[in-house]
C-alpha cells in the first residue's frame, strides 16, 4: 500500500488516501474522505465522508474533521482541538443541510482544545493559540487565543511574532527565517525579494 494503516484503525470503501500518509491506532476515515500525500493521523482521529485534506497535514490525538470541513496543505491540528459543522444543533431536529462550511488555509496552526466553530475560514498561517474558541473569520498571519478568540498580533510562516510598529502600518522581519512582512489597512502579507507581495504557492 502507498500509505499506512494500522491494524487498529478503519478505512471505508471510497476514502482516497495519498502516498507516503499514516493512519495510526482506533482511527476511523469515512468513505468519501479525501486525504493528501504525506499525512499524519494520531491515534483516535475521525474524517467524516465529506471531508477534504490538503498534503503534509498533521492531525494530532482525537482530533475529528467533521463533514463540510476542508483543511489545505500544510495545517497542525493540535491535540483534541474540535471542529463543528451545525451552528444551533439539537439533538430533536435534523439540521444535516444546514451544514456551514469551514476552511483552513495553508499552514494554518491549531492549538490543543481549541474550538472552531463553523462557517469560518482560517487564513494562511495564522497561529490559534491552546484552548481558543473562534466564532470568526481569521486574517492571513493572525496569532490569535481567548475565549471568544481575539487577535493578539501578527505571525510569521515559522510561527515567530513579527513586531510591527504600534497600530501599523508598517514592516517587519521574521527573527528566524529573515523574510520581510507588510502590515497596511490591516492586512499582513509575506514580501518578496524585490520588495513585492510574495505569490502563493
Amino acid at each position: 500500500m502507498e500509505y499506512i494503516v494500522h491494524p487498529s484503525a478503519i478505512v471505508d470503501a471510497g476514502a482516497a488516501i495519498g502516498a507516503g500518509t499514516r493512519i495510526w491506532h482506533f482511527s476511523h476515515v469515512c468513505g468519501g474522505a479525501r486525504i493528501g500525500a504525506g499525512c499524519s493521523l494520531g491515534q483516535n482521529v475521525y474524517i467524516g465522508g465529506d471531508a477534504a485534506i490538503g498534503d503534509r497535514v498533521k492531525l494530532q490525538n482525537n482530533v475529528s474533521v467533521y463533514d463540510a470541513v476542508t483543511i489545505e496543505d500544510d495545517v497542525f491540528c493540535g491535540p483534541s482541538m474540535v471542529f463543528t459543522n451545525v451552528h444551533n444543533p439539537r439533538a430533536a431536529v435534523e439540521r444535516k443541510h444546514e451544514y456551514r462550511p469551514t476552511l483552513v488555509r495553508r499552514g494554518a496552526t491549531i492549538g490543543a482544545n481549541a474550538t472552531i466553530v463553523c462557517g469560518v475560514t482560517i487564513g494562511r498561517y495564522a497561529f490559534i493559540g491552546a484552548g481558543a474558541v473562534v466564532t470568526g473569520d481569521v486574517p492571513d498571519f493572525a496569532l490569535m487565543a481567548g475565549v471568544p478568540a481575539r487577535q493578539l498580533g501578527w505571525i510569521s510562516r515559522h510561527g515567530e511574532r513579527l513586531a510591527f510598529p504600534r497600530g501599523g502600518p508598517g514592516r517587519a522581519r521574521c527573527p528566524h527565517s529573515g523574510e520581510h512582512y507588510a502590515l497596511e489597512d490591516g492586512r499582513c502579507t509575506l514580501m518578496a525579494e524585490d520588495g513585492r507581495s510574495a505569490s502563493w504557492k
